[in-house]
């Protein structure tokens, strides 16, 4: 194992000592004489461990280590580990260091073996712990804080600095999913991540809440204006990237809508300022999305107009209409189509028609060129049919299909269609389709 050691000791042979034992091992090592110097140290330095001499004239081990918790605490830093290093016997200040929080306590002069191994340790247990709390602490999709996590740092933040809390939502992501499948979802997402990264500053606090919402708390950010081109550049540059994604063609109106509330102009409890952020993201979202706004008083009262059921109508109209708006064929997963399968056929058995279901199953020997055939075949269903079809995948190799008002010999014209459209496109010819119509009509139920 490589590392980086920090020896910290008044005792120069000792300082030359260790450096030679831990040179041997292959381990980078620097040697510094007070508490002081480790300190600035450590302001642009991150060993993977400190071996601290207790006994130090000036500033001693234990008020070192105090000092260098608190301005770990301060800067956000991880915890470095720390060995204790004594010449005395006294079991006390042993124990005082193990209680304090030391990784452990070697005496001097050292023992190679037990020196080498003891730090070695210490080194190992540290990286296991730290990386067991970044499994706690970090959303590994976004790289951003955990929901836990960050609710918790945004709060602290909310209680002691000044700044702008944010609710940062995309606006129609589902329709990715919906469209691109939830793997191109994913790389949306982390694209997401890396522009907002780019376009904040150090010491700035993000956390995904879930699915496609995010909090955030931007220090000393309270300009209208730079919260405005903060919001534009976010979507300028989301929009480009995700466009590269699909391959140049953004067919989904993707975008970011925020809302924001000042800290501490509207109070220091984090609920609260959540709440009323939440309020601004709404009116963000009514007012055409892809924007932001910035919580005031008229905001809540511009809110509380809104309350009428026609107004509410509108508002829940828009959310449905975003659904699916480019062309083709509705591509459902096996819940939605089961619901809107049911929903069809009760209708018919009530007031009479004609629908006809469709089945492709894929076969081949090659499972890799099968799973490439099918996602082919999928879009050419969604090319050859309509807007009021609909298709669901119910199994890795198998299209179930619903059209509805389509009579026996109009379902034999749609399935030569859908064929010839297949024999167009590029793809194996091992691959074998076998095909299925059932056709189903309905009579208008007599009360």
């Amino acid at each position: 194992m490589h590392c980086w050691v920090v020896v910290v000791d008044d005792d120069l042979l000792c300082l030359t000592n260790a450096k030679d034992i831990l040179t041997e091992e292959g381990m980078r090592v620097c040697i510094m004489r007070s508490g002081q110097d480790l300190l600035k140290f450590m302001t642009k330095n991150t060993p993977d461990l400190i071996l601290l001499d207790v006994m130090m004239p000036q500033m001693d081990g234990f008020q070192t280590y105090h000092a260098l918790r608190k301005f770990e605490e301060d800067s956000g830093r991880i915890k470095t580990p720390v060995i204790f290093l004594t010449g005395s016997e006294d079991s006390e200040k042993e124990n005082q260091g193990l209680e304090i929080g030391a990784s452990d306590f070697i005496h001097k002069p050292f023992n190679k073996d037990i020196l080498v191994r003891r730090i070695y340790n210490s080194v190992k247990n540290a990286k296991v712990i730290e990386s067991l709390k970044d499994e706690a602490s970090y959303d590994h999709l976004t790289g951003f804080l955990s929901r836990a996590a960050g609710t918790s740092r945004i709060a602290e933040y909310c209680a002691s600095k000044e700044g702008v809390m944010v609710i940062l939502d995309l606006d129609n992501f589902k329709l990715v999913n919906d469209l691109h499948g939830h793997d191109m979802g994913d790389r949306v997402l982390r694209t997401f991540a890396d522009i907002v990264r780019n376009n904040i500053r150090r010491g700035d606090v993000v956390t995904r809440v879930g699915g496609d919402e995010f909090t955030a708390f931007f220090c000393n950010l309270s300009d209208d204006n730079s919260i405005a081109a903060l919001i534009h550049r976010l979507n300028e540059q989301l929009l480009a990237e995700v466009s590269e994604l699909l391959g140049g063609s953004l067919d989904i109106p993707l975008g970011i809508s925020m809302g924001a509330v000042l800290v501490p102009e509207y109070g220091r409890e984090y609920e609260k300022l959540f709440a009323l952020a939440d309020k601004a993201l709404y009116q963000a979202k009514h007012n055409g999305k892809r924007s932001y706004t910035l919580y005031s008083h008229e905001v809540v009262s511009s809110t509380a107009m809104e309350n009428s059921l026609q107004q509410e109508m509108n508002r829940v109209l828009q959310i449905v209409d975003e659904r699916n708006e480019r062309d083709g064929a509705m591509m459902l997963s096996i819940d939605q189509f089961s619901t809107i399968y049911r929903f069809i056929k009760r209708y018919y058995v009530r007031f009479g028609g004609k629908v006809s279901s469709f089945l492709f199953v894929l076969s081949g020997d090659d499972p890799e060129s099968l799973k490439q055939a099918t996602a082919q075949f999928g879009e050419c269903l969604n090319r050859t049919l309509g807007r009021s079809d609909l298709i669901v995948q119910n199994k890795p190799n198998q299209f179930f299909l619903l059209l509805p008002e389509l009579s026996e010999h109009d379902s034999a014209a749609v399935m030569s269609r859908i064929m010839e459209s297949w024999k167009k496109c590029p793809h194996d010819d091992s691959i074998h389709i076998e095909k299925m119509i059932a056709p189903m009509a309905y009579n208008k139920k007599v009360n």
